[in-house]
């Protein structure tokens, strides 16, 4: 089981003066680390049409960039390329198990676990990310530099690559196997692989306002929702006929707000789109699907485990209700199944004792039939 290791300060500590205000490099955060997956596992993941991945190189000193899927690495030589594959957890349940350690930031903010596999002289240049990362050394060395905040050009080095002006550096860092590499949003970074390595990188990526907005637009029409009309009976007569006057303007705005103000539909809004998986789920569906019945039997006996990247929520707003939400579904389960709603989206196994109540509930059995059927938590051999 893989532990976090701080030497040098606590979580609080962490949370308080870096999460999301300065880079820091936390040495042996995870001692005796061993990559989780091998380079030949990962190249093989980047062969399959459902896998997000890509080759990063230079070609001519111009720099290159293709989308997998892959059929061959040969033609790249033994220097100066990185193979860079997205949600490996979503692939790997010993990958999967990096997500554990940082279980302190809530799972809604969680990204995925990207890993890249570099020669010597890899990497994909430097660069500004949009979201807090973990970048945890696996075999090999990579030399990492690391800039402050500031105003920082930025280019297309390659379509599909956007780089950032040479920076000066506040961290200039080689990691060693099971070093950790903290990189809040909007600090320039630049790592190069010095022999063959592999880093594993979780992320944590948080939604922008227009994000937000623009789902809970698609969200409020899809359940045809905000449909009322502006409403102003007993009006003045209006003289200006271009104007928006300050009274208008109160009513457009109470409109929109009246939508904001109500913690139920924006509860529901926010658990289902928190929940969706940006990459592909592994689902194995069972050949044999099991009926209610057998799955409360089997439960009795062994735990029932959650597929990687699986995302699924509640809301202190709808908890109480048995609400949750699953891969962008909103399910609810009576006040009864609270319990078994929280034990649900909180842990990654699942035992029988604490969604004893729900499964008294035939709403909740089977909808947890189907997802068990459907692969989304599976019974371990």
């Amino acid at each position: 089981m893989l532990k976090l290791s701080l030497s040098e300060f606590t979580l609080e500590h962490f949370m308080q003066h870096y999460w999301q205000q300065k880079p820091v490099v936390i040495r042996q955060g995870f001692q005796h680390f061993q990559d989780l997956i091998s380079p030949e596992e990962l190249a093989g993941l980047a062969c399959e049409e459902e896998v997000d991945s890509r080759l990063v190189y230079k070609k001519r000193g111009k720099w290159q960039a293709e989308n997998g899927p892959f059929e061959s690495y040969d033609h790249l030589g033994k220097t100066g390329w990185s193979l860079i594959v997205q949600a490996v957890n979503h692939w790997s349940p010993a990958v999967a198990e990096l997500v554990k350690p940082f279980d302190f930031i809530p799972k809604w903010r969680l990204d995925d676990v990207m890993i890249s596999y570099s020669r010597p002289q890899g990497g994909v240049g430097p660069h500004i990310d949009l979201y807090d990362v973990f970048i945890c050394q696996g075999s090999g060395r990579r030399q990492w530099r690391v800039g402050d905040r500031g105003n920082h050009r930025q280019f297309a080095a390659h379509a599909a690559l956007l780089h950032v002006d040479p920076f000066e550096a506040i961290i200039d860092v080689e990691l060693l196997p099971g070093d950790i590499l903290y990189i809040p949003p909007g600090f320039p970074h630049d790592g190069v692989s010095l022999e063959p390595s592999m880093s594993f990188s979780v992320g944590f990526r948080a939604k922008s306002a227009c994000d937000m907005l623009s789902g809970l637009a698609d969200y409020v029409i899809d359940k045809e929702l905000g449909s009322t009309l502006l409403s102003d009976p007993g009006r003045p007569i209006h003289h200006n006929q271009g104007q928006i006057n300050s009274s208008d303007f109160g009513r457009i705005k109470a409109q929109l707000q009246a939508l904001l103000d109500d913690d139920t539909l924006v509860a529901d809004f926010a658990g289902s789109f928190l929940s969706r998986t940006k990459c592909q789920l592994d689902l194995q569906a069972l050949d044999e699907p099991l009926d209610a019945a057998a799955l409360i039997d089997t439960l009795q006996q062994q735990p029932l485990v959650r597929t990687g990247g699986l995302r699924c929520f509640y809301v202190d707003q709808t908890v109480a209700d048995g609400v949750c939400y699953l891969d962008g579904e909103r399910h609810a389960f009576g006040a009864k199944a609270q319990a078994a709603v929280k034990a649900l989206c909180d842990r990654d196994t699942l035992t029988h004792a604490p969604l004893r109540a729900a499964l008294k509930l035939p709403a909740f059995v089977e909808a947890l039939t189907q997802w068990v059927n459907a692969g989304y938590w599976y019974f371990e051999d």
